[in-house]
């Protein structure tokens, strides 16, 4: 029974949402403040988090970025029609997906399905032949099975989606990947992402590379067409 950390400083939408996730089979931990949620994310680490962007104590950015200093655990914001800048800047910062409010309760729970399903197919993808497990292109290795990712041998820490869109690329380097064609690499097909989306989670990807060297220069955009992968 997978297990979702539910944040929100809306007890209806607290009440809500849990009683429509525990309908569908999951398990349901909630917060009410980023603060509290932090603490129980780090010491217990949930399958999903869903986390509401304007929160008491510490909002759903902070509560994002300390995860990100040392989790790739999947995050999904809930963030109001209006706060496109949050959506963006969460995206950046590793958020997985989002949803904006009022949302369909069947719409939420059909995008957390779709993070548990690229989680589960990138664990099996990573548990076929031995030669198969770690991929290796020039200064950058990936180990989709224990979730690994190296430049020059010091660890990256990438999201879900950050790890199936550099592996997509990483396959065939020199070859461009279009945004349609990364967006079927990471997203189930039942999932609508657009072309921001995409862009957003290379430009994070790029920052934590370069955070780890800063001359990185392995992902080349095209613009118009998409991005490549460079051995560098």
């Amino acid at each position: 029974m997978p297990t979702i950390a539910l944040v929100d400083d809306d007890r209806n939408i607290l009440t809500s949402v849990s009683i429509a996730l525990e309908a569908d089979g999951f398990e349901v931990r909630t917060y009410s403040d980023g603060a509290s949620a932090l603490a129980a994310l780090s010491q217990s680490p949930p399958d999903v988090a869903v986390l509401d962007i304007k929160m008491p104590r510490m909002d759903g950015m902070e509560v994002l970025r300390r995860l990100r200093q040392k989790s790739d655990l999947p995050v999904l914001f809930l963030t109001s029609k209006d706060e496109e800048i949050d959506e963006v800047l969460g995206l950046r910062m590793g958020a997985d997906d989002y949803i904006r409010k009022p949302f369909s309760q069947r719409l939420l729970i059909e995008r957390i399905r779709a993070v548990l399903r690229r989680r589960e197919a990138q664990t099996e993808g990573g548990e076929r032949a031995e030669k198969d497990k770690i991929m290796v292109r020039g200064r950058l290795s990936m180990d989709p099975m224990r979730h690994a990712c190296t430049w020059d041998g010091e660890a990256v820490t990438l999201t879900v989606t950050e790890f199936l869109i550099l592996q997509a690329l990483a396959q065939r380097p020199g070859f461009v990947k279009s945004r349609d064609a990364l967006m079927d690499a990471a997203y189930d097909d039942q999932v609508y992402v657009d072309d921001r989306t995409i862009d957003s989670h290379i430009k994070r990807i790029r920052k934590k590379f370069r955070a780890v060297s800063e001359e990185f220069t392995g992902i080349e955009t095209l613009y118009g067409v998409g991005y490549r992968f460079r051995e560098n």
